[in-house]
């Protein structure tokens, strides 16, 4: 039976709903305006604490066991649930390559993505699962979570030298990275027919801002730097080697810093020109 609790907030737009989550602190906040990632930096705890790892591995372990669903930023939860946009780029890729998915996972966790879409890949003639992460995560990932599929890297050469990725994706990733135009340069040069970027604040502003991310106790207390990027800006980059194949909002939707700063969460499918 729905309880009283859950109707009343399933009846609630989302803005609505991040209002109340911010009035209860439980909502994930984004403050300041930073000069550079240094400067960030010092406001921050980082990305790289092991007690985050240890929240994800936790999900993921029950998630991998069949305990849970899927996990998304080491919550976990009881059903399924898909992103759509991607389980399509990801089928689009396996099909114009007769059948062989070869993901490159920059910054995929322990395999979150692969875990959450995973009974999809059944029909498909061969899934290679790489995800390029830290190296605490890369050696706990390759002791406690690879299997067949999906193997862990700690950079991009390591995976390429093993693996010849027709899929490059990039979930919420790279707002965290000190220079995301640079990762996309290297991420090019991997020669993948498509790039899945999703979960990625964009501003309607000419220039990239950096913020600073500051998660709740409810989901584990950290905070980071974080690029909110120019779309525009962006997508003139983007368009020296890339075109967009769609464009789609994400469930975050529209989010203001304290500042006042107004972006939004998107996704892109694009491909190789």
């Amino acid at each position: 039976m729905i309880s009283v609790r859950a109707l009343f907030r399933d009846c609630l737009p989302p803005l609505a709903v991040r209002w109340l989550q911010w009035l209860r602190g439980g909502g994930i906040r984004f403050e300041g305006q930073y000069q550079n990632w240094s400067e960030a930096s010092k406001h921050t705890t980082g990305y790289d604490a092991d007690a985050i790892l240890a929240k994800v591995l936790e999900a993921t372990l029950k998630v991998k066991r069949g305990e849970a669903a899927f996990e998304r930023d080491s919550v976990v939860f009881d059903q399924a649930e898909y992103v759509w946009p991607v389980l399509a780029g990801l089928m689009w890729a396996a099909a114009r390559n007769q059948g062989r998915l070869n993901v490159l996972d920059f910054g995929g966790a322990l395999g979150s993505t692969y875990f959450q879409h995973r009974r999809f890949f059944g029909g498909l003639a061969d899934v290679r699962w790489n995800v390029v992460e830290q190296a605490h995560y890369v050696k706990c990932g390759n002791a406690q979570i690879a299997e067949g599929s999906l193997q862990f890297y700690p950079d991009i050469a390591a995976c390429l030298a093993e693996q010849t990725p027709n899929v490059v994706l990039l979930s919420s990733v790279l707002q965290y990275l000190p220079d995301p135009m640079a990762t996309l340069d290297e991420l090019e040069r991997v020669g993948a027919q498509v790039m899945l970027i999703g979960r990625t604040p964009f501003s309607g502003t000419s220039a990239h801002h950096l913020l600073v991310q500051l998660v709740p106790a409810s989901i584990y207390r950290a905070s980071y730097p974080m690029w909110v990027l120019s779309e525009s800006q962006f997508l003139s980059r983007l368009a020296q080697r890339w075109r967009v194949v769609s464009h789609y909002d994400e469930p975050e939707g529209w989010v203001r810093s304290q500042e006042g700063l107004p972006f939004k969460f998107e996704g892109l499918i694009l491909e190789s020109c």
